[in-house]
């Protein structure tokens, strides 16, 4: 990966898996509303926290990138 073009089409592809996800994101039901997620709903009053989601994200993005970094040794 030496020619500057290939930061482009890495680039334009990361972009359009970003988009895909936020079309796909409304259809998938369960998330964000997973068990453990904090959600305090008061008169006058919400509060929202997915923190079990954004664990569960993270956990699978890094497993990802570990993925992609062990394979292009």
């Amino acid at each position: 990966m030496q020619h500057p073009a290939w930061i482009l089409i890495i680039a334009g592809l990361v972009i359009a898996a970003i988009g895909a996800v936020w079309l796909l994101a409304p259809h998938v039901p369960w998330l964000g509303r997973l068990p453990g997620d904090i959600a305090v709903e008061r008169e006058g009053f919400r509060f929202y926290f997915p923190i079990v989601t954004c664990i569960i994200l993270s956990l699978l993005l890094t497993g990802i990138i570990w993925l992609l970094r062990f394979l292009s040794r």
